[in-house]
């Protein structure tokens, strides 16, 4: 794993006490979701995750992975079905969560500090605004934006905008984090650097992450349990997959090298691949109407 430059910085820390009140933290029961009266992306969903669980969704493009993580954002409506966090129904209660979208979503006329102070102010209304300046310095270094921190957002590349909002998702204290491809536009060595600190985050502060990737090798470094969406016309999920591999305190590079992380990425390969094939065969036989 690769050594962070600096300690993930601190205000107002998740406490690690075990909890329990809540052994679920998020439960999806019966979400239907349709872009029209034919064709349903999600279908009857029902899923739950665990305090502390690192959750990983994977599917084809289209299937719905990122509409289930907004709608657990409380950023797209639903009418069948409810989500519920922490016991709360996301239609009555805005959720306390950091989100990490494909658009950024960062305020324009703000700097890269300025948008991460915005959010540290949301949980931390009374702390002086020197210190709130200081925070979110520290967090844009993290993700290796320390040069850029007074850069507006038209300044930013693709990259670099995405990194300030992972950095302000970080910056917002919440034990639940909603991620959606967020290290998709970064170069390989910020993106290794990302996936080590959203681990350490993530274990050290008890955190629990929802993430959504393409990529089966962040997949399994990342996940304590991946979940497959089909593809295709009836939009479900499919399997929910413990990943077995032993990482921690393992060394990327053995980690990647080990008989039994190889032996998992071919047989979720071939999951997903047959996943793909039966839809495909679903919707020829449903077409020529059999």
């Amino acid at each position: 794993m690769v050594q962070l430059e600096r300690p993930v910085p601190q205000q107002n820390p998740i406490s690690t006490e075990e909890s329990t009140e809540y052994k679920t933290k998020i439960k999806v029961q019966n979400i239907d979701f349709s872009y029209d009266a034919t064709t349903k992306i999600l279908n009857n969903i029902q899923l739950e995750v665990k305090e502390g669980e690192f959750l990983v969704f994977m599917g084809p493009s289209g299937c719905g992975k990122s509409t289930l993580l907004r709608m657990m954002a409380g950023l797209e409506p639903f009418s069948n079905g409810n989500i519920e966090i922490n016991g709360k129904s996301v239609k009555e209660t805005h959720p306390d969560c950091g989100v990490v979208f494909q658009d950024y979503s960062l305020f324009p006329w703000l700097t890269a500090q300025a948008n991460v102070m915005l959010a540290l102010k949301q949980r931390n209304k009374k702390m002086p605004k020197k210190e709130l300046a200081h925070i979110a310095e520290q967090y844009l270094t993290l993700v290796n934006l320390g040069h850029a921190i007074k850069k507006y957002p038209g300044q930013m590349s693709g990259g670099m905008k995405q990194r300030a909002a992972i950095a302000r998702a970080l910056s917002f204290g919440s034990d639940l984090l909603l991620m959606d491809e967020p290290f998709g536009a970064l170069d390989p060595v910020t993106r290794i650097k990302l996936q080590d600190l959203i681990v350490q985050i993530s274990a050290e502060q008890k955190r629990t992450v929802v993430f959504v990737t393409h990529d089966v090798d962040e997949a399994i470094y990342l996940a304590d349990r991946i979940i497959i969406f089909a593809p295709g016309i009836n939009g479900a999920v499919t399997k929910s997959i413990e990943v077995p591999v032993q990482k921690k305190g393992t060394n990327r590079q053995k980690l990647f090298e080990d008989p039994q992380f190889r032996a998992f990425r071919e047989s979720l390969l071939n999951e997903m691949n047959e996943q793909i094939v039966n839809s495909l065969k679903t919707e020829i036989t449903d077409g020529a109407g059999i």
